[in-house]
């Protein structure tokens, strides 16, 4: 219950105030996943101001019985020090233990290539991990090793200053056919798809470019991050009308072009999206380091498949 002297006090701190068993960092985390309620419904801002005679209800779910086990998943390692390591994931392989993926993932194989040797933070489920893509995206991730480097690659992150940049097959021809969206992102209604909105959310910036127009079709389209929020290039592409060819979630105009593509899109069983280049400075070194990886066979079948009609 919400006293007449915190009022006004941002929801995660007066939670961590009151429930000193948990970090203000968990506190957030539970309450962007939906699961801080009150009188009026769900509470999904950590920074909303709680109001006097408010009462909130937190469900901490129970963490993992175990920690994650190394498991020998191959790996498409494209660089790697005593600090970092870059990767190439494949479509279809999940970041780090959850909800519905106890083992199996980057991480599992990650623990398995390094012997256990990745940064602490994040643990028991994300070590080294320091920034993620989407299961059924495709491409390149820094994975740091040390503390230190993930400390120094996290505020690389938070500044902006990495260089991330995809590509995609979309729905149509974007006009005009180069942009960049403002559009802030908020979790909807059902806690899974995120959305565009007006006020609130968090604030994100897309740059896209189209490269390669297949008709009315579809097109191949660049873009790249100014900000990283979770699904961002899937959300603003289908906020301007052009989808993300394959996506289940987001791109329904991109799954109708099954009907018009001889089955292209249902031999793509996810989104057309590939993280292709990373650049960051090296956290120990200082150096400028930048990697690119080709565009997947299952996306170079589905541009064949385009470029054909």
């Amino acid at each position: 219950m919400v006293e007449p002297d915190k009022a006004g006090s941002r929801l995660d701190r007066f939670l961590a105030d009151s429930l000193p068993d948990l970090s203000r960092t968990r506190l957030q985390s539970l309450i962007t996943a939906g699961r801080v309620s009150h009188g009026e419904g769900t509470a999904v801002d950590p920074a909303m101001r709680v109001r006097p005679g408010q009462a909130f209800a937190v469900t901490v779910p129970p963490l993992p019985p175990e920690m994650p086990q190394p498991q020998a998943i191959p790996l498409d390692v494209v660089y790697e020090d005593e600090h970092l390591l870059v990767v190439d994931k494949p479509a279809g392989l999940v970041v780090h233990p959850g909800a519905g993926n106890p083992d199996g993932t980057l991480v599992n194989a990650l623990l398995a290539h390094t012997g256990g040797r990745l940064s602490s933070i994040g643990a028991p489920l994300r070590p080294g991990i320091v920034h993620r893509i989407d299961k059924d995206t495709s491409g390149l991730l820094v994975v740091a090793k040390t503390d230190a480097a993930h400390r120094d690659l996290a505020v690389q992150f938070a500044r902006h200053s990495v260089e991330r940049t995809y590509h995609a097959i979309v729905a149509g021809q974007p006009r005009p056919p180069e942009g960049k969206i403002i559009r802030a992102i908020a979790r909807g209604p059902d806690r899974i798809r995120m959305t565009t909105v007006e006020r609130g959310g968090k604030s994100a910036v897309t740059y896209y470019r189209t490269m390669v127009a297949y008709g009315a079709c579809a097109s191949l389209v660049q873009c790249r991050l100014a900000t990283g929020r979770t699904h961002q290039i899937r959300v603003h592409m289908a906020f301007i009308g052009h989808p993300i060819v394959g996506d289940p979630v987001y791109g329904k105009r991109g799954m109708a072009l099954a009907q018009g593509t001889d089955g292209a899109v249902p031999r793509l069983s996810r989104q057309a999206l590939h993280a292709c280049l990373i650049g960051f400075r090296h956290p120990h070194t200082f150096e400028t380091l930048r990697f690119q990886s080709a565009m997947p066979s299952d996306i170079n079948e589905l541009i064949k498949t385009l470029e054909s009609l």
